[in-house]
């Protein structure tokens, strides 16, 4: 079992940014899909993005292409969330989330580990 911690929520203003952070407990994060979800007030949990074993494979909910950027540092057993352009919508409990798998996928079943969360709130 991965365990997972985030940090960098935060409120922050339309149009401004955000990064997020996970630390991930697991000695073998290199062999480790990682992705982020998020889940609004009255919502279901929803796909923001993916990142492969070796970071090279990313995807994006359409939500979140051009302003969000998913990354990893596998040395360090972290994965980030680097956050721009953000809007009220985006406001939410931040997850971040680990398979074991190859490819990110996009389905919060799919995935055997979770974080706490951590909150984004977006103000306008």
């Amino acid at each position: 079992q991965v365990q997972l911690v985030e940090s960098g929520g935060g409120l922050v203003q339309a149009g401004g940014s955000l990064r997020l952070s996970c630390a991930a407990s697991e000695r073998t994060f290199s062999t480790t899909t990682m992705g982020w979800f998020r889940q609004a007030p009255g919502k279901e949990r929803e796909f923001v993005a993916g990142i492969g074993r070796s970071g090279s494979n990313t995807r994006y909910a359409d939500s979140v292409k051009g302003r969000f950027t998913i990354s990893r540092d596998n040395a360090k057993n972290m994965v980030y969330l680097q956050m721009n352009s953000l809007k009220r919508e985006d406001t939410a409990v931040y997850y971040c989330a680990a398979r074991g798998g190859y490819l990110p996928r996009t389905r919060p079943d799919e995935y055997e580990d979770w974080g706490q969360g951590t909150q984004v709130t977006v103000s306008s």
